[in-house]
């Protein structure tokens, strides 16, 4: 992965679906996080992260994965907890 910055990117024209491409790669490839009712969308250079998470480690994990790749001023945080039923 490269380290220019969000707003370079942006302006050579990259697509919200790389960007989402890249956030869903780097969610699946991290084995502590149970990204599978994670979806990601974009509303303008927004990260919207929705669907649902079954612990709270896997909201900060998720929220600082995206951060990463958009900058944490971009990530918004729409995903609700689901304990499972034991």
């Amino acid at each position: 992965s490269d380290n220019t910055n969000h707003e370079e990117c942006c302006s050579q024209g990259h697509s919200s679906a790389s960007t989402i491409a890249t956030i869903e790669a780097a969610l699946s490839a991290d084995q502590d996080i149970d990204s599978s009712a994670i979806e990601i969308r974009m509303l303008g250079p927004v990260v919207l992260l929705e669907g649902y998470i079954t612990n709270a480690a896997d909201r900060e994990k998720a929220i600082s994965l995206a951060a990463m790749i958009v900058g944490r001023e971009n990530v918004q945080d729409r995903m609700l907890s689901r304990f499972p039923t034991r």
